[in-house]
């Protein structure tokens, strides 16, 4: 099954306009920001291709994620790791895509979620779509561009701390990662609130004199 535009056309027979897409990346991750982003495609022009981003090959997501930056109203928001730590991924996961909302041209009317549950705040009409990002191409769209987004700060975070292999992992406890932390420790990147990262912070503390 492929995602399409179902969704979005029955939110315009009920009478809604601008109709928003909005989809996270990085909830698992070890290490790094929770990505969102919120996509008001063009009913008249909407890029051919759009799936679920995991689906995608790099070079397709790379292509697509222009296209989409091309044709639509697109904004990204973030959460970062303090933020992560400080409430929890979920929440953060929500802030990220409530700050994505609210970074857009014109304000939607309608808006779809990934996921089973509408961030607290949301003043709009909004509906939650499970496995959203397979059913609506805004939705697909939104996650392609939160992809590319977080993608391209890993890879950046990568070079600043070489070693944990976050260029290929993207900050998920990959083998290469896991080993990184042992031998060189946790960065202020790491989400300190993760059990693998607690552990390593706190396993003196679990040693016995």
């Amino acid at each position: 099954m492929t995602p399409d535009y179902s969704l979005e056309s029955r939110a315009h027979s009920l009478g809604f306009a601008r109709i928003a897409g909005v989809d996270e990346v990085g909830r698992g991750p070890l290490a790094g920001p929770v990505t969102a982003a919120a996509v008001v495609l063009d009913p008249l022009n909407i890029p051919a291709g759009l799936n679920d981003s995991k689906k995608l090959t790099a070079k397709a997501r790379a292509a697509l994620a222009r296209l989409i930056w091309d044709t639509a109203d697109v904004s990204l928001g973030h959460a970062s790791v303090a933020e992560i730590d400080a409430h929890n991924i979920l929440r953060a996961s929500h802030l990220a895509m409530v700050r994505a909302l609210s970074g857009l041209r014109c304000a939607p009317d309608h808006i779809l979620i990934d996921g089973n549950m509408i961030p607290q705040g949301l003043t709009i009409p909004a509906q939650c779509v499970i496995k959203g990002d397979g059913k609506s191409v805004s939705i697909a769209a939104a996650s392609i561009v939160a992809k590319i987004a977080r993608d391209a700060i890993m890879v950046d975070l990568a070079q600043q701390f070489p070693g944990y292999g976050w260029e290929t992992n993207m900050g998920y406890g990959a083998k290469k990662h896991l080993a990184a932390l042992q031998s060189l420790g946790v960065t202020p990147h790491h989400r300190c609130s993760f059990k693998p990262i607690h552990n390593i912070l706190y396993q003196d503390k679990n040693v016995k004199p």
